[in-house]
C-alpha cells in the first residue's frame, strides 16, 4: 500500500525543508561569528583579567605585579581559574543566546548533517 500525498502537501514540506536548511545555515554562521568573538573577564578587582575567543581559545592573560605573591601562588592560579571560568561562562551564554534567536527556543533534534 502506497501513501498518498495531498496536493499542496508535497509543497509544504518542501517549504518546510527550505526553512529547515535556513535555520542551519543562519545557526552555523551564527556559530561561527561568536566563534570568532573575544569574550574578557577579570578577578580580584581587576587584578587579573583574561580574554578567550568564543570558542574557549586563551588570547590573553593579564596579571598585575602586585598579586604575584610567590608565598601565596594559590591566590593567582585561584583568580586565574576565576576569571578564565567567567570568561568561558560569557562566551557560553553568547552562543546560547545567538543560537535561541534562530531557533526561536525550539528544541533542535540530532538530526545527522543539520549541526
Amino acid at each position: 500500500m502506497k501513501a498518498r500525498i495531498q496536493p499542496g502537501q508535497q509543497n509544504s514540506r518542501a517549504q518546510m525543508m527550505e526553512k529547515i536548511q535556513k535555520m542551519q545555515s543562519d545557526m552555523e554562521a551564527a556559530r561561527a561569528d561568536v566563534e570568532a568573538r573575544e569574550f574578557t573577564a577579570s578577578s580580584g578587582g581587576g587584578a587579573v583579567e583574561v580574554c578567550v575567543t568564543g570558542s574557549h581559545e586563551v588570547k590573553s592573560i593579564n596579571v598585575k605585579p602586585e598579586v604575584m605573591d610567590p608565598e601565596e601562588p594559590e591566590m593567582l592560579e585561584d583568580m586565574l581559574i576565576a576569571a578564565l571560568n567567567e570568561a568561558i561562562r560569557k562566551a557560553n551564554d553568547t552562543m546560547d543566546a545567538e543560537l535561541e534567536k534562530i531557533s526561536g527556543g525550539m528544541e533542535m533534534p540530532s538530526i545527522p548533517g543539520l549541526m
